[in-house]
């Protein structure tokens, strides 16, 4: 079996008691003092988020925006430095690669930052398009990236840095932040994963576990906990932001996963799976991914089988108890016949068919 990956930052998970899982070939902190207490503390005062796994590819050269409006769903004419935008890669049939964030570092210099157990799969692909004057390269271990999200994010890491946090406005970014007592500068962005307002900041590795300290040294009068995976899970699902390899795939379009806003099928540029997109986008698509609350008691998991009638419609794609809610909710992807607000199907937990009522999403909105 092969050894599993570990960002910088693994010796300090034991330091905070963390309980570490096999996470797409990384050992991964599932959680520090519970889901439940990390999932409320986010929501509530701030959480601080080790997600160093993710993949960094550089894309830059004269055509490289030329290039990566040929391979990425959404308008890249749109952005400039400084600014992000959330995109997906496609095959030909319209099915996901993946679904990223492309930053603009500079003109001609673009930062990918894609899903960790897919990250050779992306440079791959990128590397088998490649055309032009396009330099690809992939600098994930040049960063660690940490992410601090919650109410009170801003006010926790404006303690540690003169740069005037409130006016990066969300999906901006500064380059050359500097923190206190750290050589290093960062790049910090106004993004996140969790529904709530936060920043994730990208650092030169030996510096982000120096942040990581300071962060929880000074954030522990706020409130800050460091977080692990099993609340980043429920959080994000909470406020609907897909998760690859379950709201997207291969096999699941983003015009299916309802993330239609990422995909421009009117720019000028014929990027890959746009003619399947651009139908479903008019036509709509034969399925589509919906919210659903459990009216019966049970818990509709990943890969439970959804029905109307005795019609097979879909499968739940991501389910659970709720933490703010304190209800049985989940995502099915199913036909989208049946995608209707207020319609009544069931659920086969294990023998049993439960019944359920399509909601809307997110389940979840920030006040």
């Amino acid at each position: 079996m092969a050894e599993l990956k570990r960002t910088p930052l693994y010796p300090e998970y034991e330091k905070n008691g963390a309980k570490t899982v096999d996470f797409g070939g990384w050992e991964m902190p599932v959680q520090y003092t519970g889901i439940i207490k990390e999932h409320e503390a986010t929501r509530t005062a701030a959480g601080l988020f080790d997600v160093s796994h993710m993949g960094e590819i550089l894309v830059e050269g004269q055509e490289s925006e030329a290039f990566l409006q040929k391979l990425l769903t959404n308008d890249l004419s749109r952005l400039s430095p400084n600014r992000a935008q959330y995109t997906m890669m496609c095959y030909p049939d319209g099915g996901t690669v993946d679904d990223l964030i492309v930053y603009q570092l500079a003109e001609y210099r673009y930062l990918l930052v894609v899903n960790a157990a897919n990250k050779e799969k992306d440079y791959q692909w990128l590397k088998e398009h490649q055309h032009g004057e396009v330099s690809i390269s992939d600098v994930s271990d040049q960063y660690v990236q940490l992410a601090v999200q919650g109410p009170k994010a801003e006010a926790i890491l404006q303690k540690l840095t003169t740069t005037d946090l409130s006016a990066i406005r969300f999906f901006r970014f500064e380059m050359n932040v500097s923190f206190t007592g750290i050589n290093e500068s960062a790049m910090v962005a106004r993004t996140g994963y969790t529904g709530e307002d936060g920043f994730e900041i990208y650092i030169e590795p030996e510096a982000g576990i120096q942040l990581w300290r300071s962060l929880l040294a000074n954030g522990a009068s706020d409130g800050l906990q460091p977080v692990g995976l099993g609340a980043r899970d429920t959080l994000r699902f909470e406020a609907n932001l897909a998760l690859y390899g379950q709201e997207l795939s291969s096999e699941i379009t983003p015009i299916e996963a309802g993330l239609g806003f990422a995909v421009k099928t009117d720019k000028q540029e014929e990027f890959i799976g746009k003619d399947v997109l651009k139908q479903q986008k008019e036509s709509g698509p034969p399925r589509k991914l919906v919210g659903l609350e459990m009216m019966d008691k049970g818990i509709p998991r990943t890969g439970y089988k959804v029905f109307a009638g005795e019609e097979e419609i879909g499968f739940i794609t991501t389910g659970t108890q709720s933490p703010t809610l304190k209800r049985n909710v989940g995502l099915g992807l199913i036909k989208t016949a049946h995608a209707v607000v207020g319609e009544e199907v069931t659920v086969q937990v294990r023998k049993r068919l439960l019944k359920a009522k399509i909601v809307p999403t997110p389940f979840y909105k920030r006040s």
